[in-house]
């Protein structure tokens, strides 16, 4: 698929079909993409919870959402959701970046995190959760992006033993789409484009 195609064709899918898993090799494939993304002095501070095993998955579904279909969102898409064969959880370290930064070659000794203008850890993560969000898109696949709730975080952690200084940034859903209702958000539509792209300077500055 070329790569226009693959953006154009991009949506966040919520309804997929439970009868057909995700073959192992396209599931590697599909993370393996994403740790080719960018990180801030090739730190890599990410990590990538993988979770294909019904039992994992529903475990999954049962410490985020509290074993409630619907605990915080309204509407049917969760439920939906929850026939999705692969689930990714996308993790940052905080304190790779620190360390790496703190390196001869960088030079801020001290790890302190005023240092840096926003997070890259997580912007980091986010780079590899689109290229594997993409990447699925090109193998065919439906995929979408969504938060774990606050609350539930140190529930999750806990039930995946995941280590203190990863936190997770947000969840992939991958599997193959089923016919899906969709977002009402998208009646808003695409905001123009001279509203959000300025060339030279801001748009309404003489």
């Amino acid at each position: 698929m070329e790569f226009a195609e693959v953006v154009r064709k991009r949506r966040m899918v919520r309804t997929y079909d439970p009868d057909r898993p995700v073959p192992r090799e396209v599931v590697d494939k599909i993370v393996q993409h994403g740790l080719r993304a960018p990180s801030a002095g090739f730190s890599q501070g990410w990590g990538f919870l993988v979770l294909t095993e019904p039992a994992d998955r529903d475990l999954y579904w049962a410490v985020t959402t509290g074993g409630d279909a619907e605990p915080v969102w309204r509407g049917d898409w969760l439920t939906r959701m929850r026939n999705a064969p692969v689930i990714v959880v996308c993790l940052a370290n905080k304190s790779v970046y620190l360390e790496r930064y703190a390196q001869p070659d960088k030079g801020w000794t001290d790890r302190s995190e005023s240092h840096w203008p926003v997070p890259y850890w997580d912007i980091d993560t986010g780079f590899a959760a689109l290229l594997m969000h993409l990447s699925a898109v090109d193998e065919g696949l439906g995929s979408c992006f969504f938060g774990i709730p606050v609350e539930t975080v140190a529930d999750f952690k806990k039930a995946f033993g995941v280590p203190g200084e990863f936190n997770p940034i947000g969840t992939l859903s991958i599997g193959y789409r089923a016919p899906d209702k969709r977002s009402p958000s998208l009646k808003r539509g695409h905001r123009p484009v001279d509203e959000v792209v300025h060339h030279g300077r801001w748009a309404g500055l003489g």
